[in-house]
């Protein structure tokens, strides 16, 4: 038998967590649950984002990209399902936090008897490295830290192997993924995660970096933390420059729009819905959705956003994305894709992870993406339509595709659907889908009246007439007053708010202000929109969700068309009002509890606030002409 050297604790350490990766252990100690949703910040790169929350912690982030895997997923269940914490180790008698100027660079600042510290966080763009920079910075006096590091691959599931490198940085594999810890601090393992103590004074900044690589490839090089802190700076300065609007609420649609910024897949311009799953509609509830996907749905709002704030490159990658996803045939366009454009979204269940407060289950994938939901060929037209009204620099025609995407929708309008909110189950003939069908081809007329292009512009126009009189026979309840959810029912929904907007009526129609009141009367009961009418609310059906704050925007739109100003401003200031201290908003809003719910950030409630702003600003416009006059 060959001689053995004597076992180090470092090895001893990689051999514990080898044993670990194979029997699933977990540290035997009370855990940290998550925050609430309204605590976190979030920082990115262009390619994925991590959320932080206000006691230090990250926890929650998918590497290297928003449909990765998560590795820290304490934001489902709890720290041993993977979290890093930078903090105080003595008492802290204040904390707060705040953005860097407009951009994401995220500080927490914590106070302590014996000083103050600012723990400061970002991901500096991607390039080629992908990178967490985290600084710990002396203010005041002498203060005790304290790291806590806990990596679990596979949504919370999977221990990694660790071990040392030559220069000190700390090692993590497991599987395809790699991550490499660098810092002067002294680590340690501790229960299978990483830990360390350390002091900072004043004028004193600690670098902690993590790089991300696939576990096939060499170890990432270092970066330089100041500068890429300086570069990151610099980029964010440079991006929230280009803002083209100079009207009130200025600072909220910044913010908003870097938030959408950070939900931008820089390679492909596809924009997911959200960077997190399974953040429950309703806390407790089952309602928890995979949300880092690219709807079509919000095709037009999003590029609405981008263009009327002045950030054409960012307007035309989205295009360019929504162009490329739907090529093929028209009758296998999907209402959702991956962020390059994938189709196959397989939904699943990790079964192991708690839930946030216990909401399950955890949903990784998202069914809905093989529904039929017909108002996604309205979102699409329109978008194509809205770009050219623009001038939109577009590097790819889209009218053959247009073409084809109504000739299939003429064979198919008027069949059931799943409706704008994916509802499972038996589909319906819901209002809001056979507007969305009459504004595809409303589009199509217009592109051709407008633009001079060729297509089969009469039995288009013949279509559109037919879908209208359909939906004003069928979809409006004359013994109510409204617009209802779908053909034969007494119900409301919230979608049909967007009535106005498309264009399908004026706001000054009867119709439609009856639609207003209805809503005004049933759907808002804490001044909020709901999505879906409280009144099918029985013992047996409970609510399933929070009031739905794009609804809420939706309806202030629907105010603005109709010259209600001010009824539109409050609603815009009531969703402000609950945004964090950080300005950013989740799906929606829970007026019992008076808190968020649903994934966070929500790009819809963003790019809808910023566009009522946007709205709002044009109404006034010839107001204040006159006023100048």
């Amino acid at each position: 038998m060959a001689n053995r050297s004597p076992m180090n604790n470092t090895d001893r350490f990689v051999i514990l967590f080898r044993l670990a990766s194979c029997f699933q252990l977990y540290p035997p100690r009370s855990a940290k649950l998550p925050s609430r949703i309204e605590d976190y910040g979030i920082i990115g790169d262009g390619e994925t984002v991590a959320l932080v929350d206000r006691t230090g912690s990250i926890d929650w982030l998918c590497w290297p990209c928003f449909d990765s895997d998560a590795c820290f997923s304490a934001l489902l269940g709890d720290e041993r399902n993977g979290h890093w914490r930078i903090a105080p180790s003595e008492k802290i008698e204040h904390s707060s936090h705040g953005y860097r100027g407009d951009g994401l660079i995220l500080e927490t600042r914590f106070e302590t008897a014996g000083g103050a510290v600012t723990l400061i966080d970002f991901m500096p763009p991607r390039d080629t490295a992908t990178d967490i920079v985290r600084l710990v910075r002396g203010d005041r006096g002498r203060v005790r830290m304290h790291m806590d590091l806990v990596i679990r691959f596979g949504f919370g599931k999977d221990v990694p192997w660790v071990r040392r490198t030559e220069d000190r940085a700390l090692l993590a594999i497991c599987g395809p993924d790699m991550l490499v810890l660098r810092t002067p601090v002294e680590t340690r393992g501790e229960n299978m995660t990483t830990v360390a103590d350390f002091e900072v004074s004043a004028g004193q900044t600690i670098p902690f970096v993590m790089a991300y690589s696939a576990s096939h490839l060499a170890v990432p090089a270092p970066i330089d933390p100041a500068a890429a802190l300086r570069d990151t700076e610099a980029f964010w300065r440079d991006w929230c420059g280009k803002f083209d609007y100079d009207g009130p609420y200025r600072d909220l649609a910044m913010r908003s729009l870097v938030a959408l910024k950070a939900m931008i897949y820089a390679p492909s311009g596809g924009i997911v819905a959200a960077p997190t799953t399974s953040l429950p509609e309703k806390l407790g509830g089952a309602r928890n959705w995979d949300y880092r996907f690219c709807w079509l749905r919000d095709a037009t709002f999003t590029l609405l956003a981008l263009m009327n704030s002045g950030y054409h490159d960012e307007a035309s990658d989205w295009h360019d994305w929504l162009l490329r996803s739907v090529a093929g045939s028209p009758a296998d366009m999907q209402i959702m894709y991956g962020i390059l454009g994938q189709r196959r979204l397989t939904e699943w269940e990790a079964d192991w992870l708690p839930g946030y407060e216990g909401a399950r289950p955890v949903r990784i994938g998202n069914a809905a993406y093989a529904q039929l939901q017909l108002d996604v060929f309205g979102e699409l037209m329109d978008a194509f339509h809205q770009s050219r009204e623009a001038n939109l620099k577009l590097r790819e025609p889209t009218w053959d595709l247009e073409c084809q995407l109504l000739e299939h929708l003429g064979r198919i309008w008027n069949e059931t659907d799943s409706g704008i909110w994916e509802l499972r189950g038996p589909g319906k003939h819901y209002v809001s889908s056979k507007v969305l069908a009459w504004v595809a081809f409303d589009r199509g007329v217009k592109s051709v009246e407008h633009f001079g292009f060729h297509g089969p512009v009469e039995r288009w126009r013949e279509l559109r007439e037919m879908i209208h009189r359909d939906v004003c026979e069928k979809g409006f309840d004359r013994e109510q007053n409204t617009f209802v959810e779908s053909y034969g029912s007494k119900l409301l929904d919230a979608s049909t708010l967007l009535i106005p907007s498309v264009g399908f009526l004026p706001a000054s129609d009867p119709r439609v202000a009856g639609m207003l009141a209805a809503v005004e009367q049933h759907l808002m009961p804490d001044g909020f929109v709901l999505r879906h009418d409280p009144r099918a609310v029985t013992d047996e059906q409970p609510p399933i969700e929070g009031a739905f704050l794009a609804c809420t925007l939706w309806l202030a739109d629907a105010y603005v068309l109709r010259g209600d100003i001010e009824r539109a401003e409050v609603l815009l200031k009531r969703v402000a009002g609950v945004a964090n201290d950080l300005g950013l908003l989740s799906e929606e809003y829970d007026t019992v509890a008076r808190r968020m719910t649903g994934n966070f950030p929500q790009a819809l409630t963003h790019i809808a606030l910023v566009n009522t702003i946007h709205n709002l600003n044009a109404a006034r416009k010839p107001a204040m002409q006159r006023a100048k006059a």
